[in-house]
């Protein structure tokens, strides 16, 4: 069979599969998240029917996905709000950092995998995905809530941190000097500088570059400068999500709005991809091997995050129903964990640590999907005035 053929094959009945596994979601009431995971798994590396052809196209779609829901995330903030967020959330920054690295660094440890590895098992489980919540928190109607601020500010801040961390971690598992490893830092932080700087102060001269009312170049323009700045951003060693939600801030008034509404569908597309592309490139057999510590690390750090994201939504004057729902949101970790595990082993550290990664990832996605719809159930929020009583009485 020709290889356009069996691409269009299987990029089609996965899609269908998709659709009637939304369909299945929306009937149970459950995100459509664990089920996009399971089916990518059913037809990725050692599945029922693996998925060769098809494997490319998925790849490009995911990392397209990503970029789609940060800058949509973005054009629900403005620079302003982004700024007073980050501002209130620096002490929450090193929080979570604290909370969430040292058990990863311990496990590796632990493990005798030896210090360098340590410091890539402390990336993993120290960054959120903020691709996986930014889809949790549209498809649970939270944007307008008043922990979400708090939320964004912490994944932004580890996202930017990610500008030093990235570049360091690969002149350690690379063994370059110390002026080369200092040089790619040097760059990135130039590069997040020059986007924060142009969102923040000229993002209205940006906003008149696209028409508002005329959908066809308004799309066009926009994808076409938001995939632009993440791919700039990528090749300096800054994530290509902070570009993306960059762009979305800088964008104001009319266009953001109407960009919101042209952008929309394709978010939809290509966040569900990005889902099952994950599956599709985690293999069964590698998981069970790693299950056990995957599922105590996940079990830690689940409960580190809660208590990040109740720390820095208590900073900003949330109620104690959503300092749960903002802990609780941030447990999913993502695409930072599988790349961050994936240099590491590409450079002979530790090949066990892709295996793990990708047992946690999932652990915690599919936990954390459950997870952050529990504080609005009614026995959840009556606990929670009961203990709220008691403490008043």
């Amino acid at each position: 069979m020709h290889e356009t053929t069996l691409l269009l094959i299987e990029v089609g009945a996965l899609l269908l599969g998709m659709s009637l596994l939304g369909r299945l979601a929306l009937a149970t009431g459950i995100s459509p998240i664990p089920f996009y995971l399971v089916l990518g798994l059913a037809f990725g590396n050692g599945g029922f029917v693996p998925l060769d052809a098809s494997e490319e196209f998925f790849q490009t779609s995911a990392e397209i996905g990503v970029i789609l829901l940060l800058v949509l995330l973005g054009l629900e903030y403005t620079a302003p709000e982004l700024v007073g967020s980050l501002r209130s959330a620096r002490s929450a920054g090193l929080v979570d950092a604290a909370l969430n690295a040292l058990p990863g660094a311990a496990l590796a440890l632990l493990l005798g995998w030896g210090p360098v590895a340590a410091v890539a098992l402390a990336g993993v489980t120290w960054v959120s995905s903020s691709g996986v919540i930014a889809k949790l928190l549209r498809d649970l109607g939270r944007l307008s809530n008043r922990e979400t601020p708090a939320i964004l500010a912490v994944l932004v801040i580890e996202d930017l941190a990610m500008a030093f961390y990235l570049p360091v971690l690969s002149a350690i598992v690379v063994g370059v000097s110390l002026m080369q490893g200092a040089i790619s830092v040097a760059v990135a932080v130039a590069v997040v500088t020059l986007i924060l700087y142009v969102a923040l102060r000229h993002g209205h001269i940006v906003s008149r570059l696209f028409p508002a009312d005329e959908h066809e170049p308004l799309l066009l323009g926009v994808l076409g400068l938001t995939m632009l700045v993440a791919g700039l951003a990528a090749e300096v060693s800054v994530s290509a999500a902070v570009g993306a939600f960059l762009v979305g801030i800088a964008l104001s008034g009319r266009v953001a709005t109407n960009a919101s509404q042209v952008l929309t569908p394709l978010r939809d597309l290509f966040a569900a991809i990005f889902f099952v592309f994950f599956g599709l490139t985690t293999d069964w057999s590698e998981l069970i091997s790693m299950l056990v510590p995957a599922l105590a690390l996940a079990g830690v750090t689940i409960v580190t995050k809660l208590i990040t994201g109740a720390y820095a939504a208590r900073r900003a004057g949330v109620g104690a129903l959503g300092q749960w729902r903002a802990g609780f949101s941030l447990a999913p970790r993502g695409e930072f964990s599988i790349v961050i595990a994936g240099l590491a082993v590409s450079a002979g550290v530790a090949p066990q640590l892709a295996p793990l990664a990708a047992a946690y990832v999932l652990i915690t996605i599919i936990a954390g999907t459950f997870l952050a719809r529990m504080p609005d159930a009614p026995w959840f929020r009556a606990a929670v005035l009961r203990r709220r009583a008691r403490a008043t009485a």
